[in-house]
């Protein structure tokens, strides 16, 4: 069976998940009412800060972002069970695994301005990534079941 990394990462179909990602970011930071404003201003910082950083971020995370979720889609995969629902009972394991990255990553930052940014928003960090897992579920399943079985 193939793995995520396997699945999401290869030359012809990194690109198109990088896009795909980037819509659900945009797509969630959208979605945010007002108690959402400094997600959103956060986000507004970032992009103006560096054109196309978000992308190159998710380039640069998408491998470990396979990595990490793959156990869960191999555990669905070994159930029978959807991807999506799987993940969607598993919002909270979902959110942690992502956020490790980000909170590795984030101690390692060295523009000040968006690890500022990033440790004012975490506290929230969880209940915001667990809303985005329906999301991230839709995402990963789409690909997971455009793939070709494996021996």
């Amino acid at each position: 069976m193939s793995t995520l990394n396997e699945i999401l990462t290869p030359a012809g179909t990194r690109p198109q998940v990088i896009a795909d990602c980037e819509r659900l970011i945009e797509e969630e930071v959208d979605s945010k009412g007002l108690m959402g404003l400094p997600i959103k201003a956060a986000y507004k910082i970032v992009k103006a800060i560096k054109p196309g950083f978000v992308s190159e971020v998710i380039d640069h995370m998408l491998d470990d972002f396979a990595e990490r979720l793959d156990p869960m889609y191999q555990a669905a995969v070994a159930r029978n069970e959807p991807v999506s629902a799987y993940f969607n009972a598993r919002t909270g394991e979902v959110a942690e695994a992502l956020l490790a990255i980000t909170d590795q990553r984030a101690q390692r930052a060295k523009n000040q301005t968006l690890k500022s940014a990033y440790e004012r928003l975490r506290p929230s960090g969880k209940k915001h990534v667990e809303l985005a897992v329906p999301r991230i579920a839709r995402l990963v399943a789409k690909y997971t079941a455009a793939a070709p079985p494996t021996a």
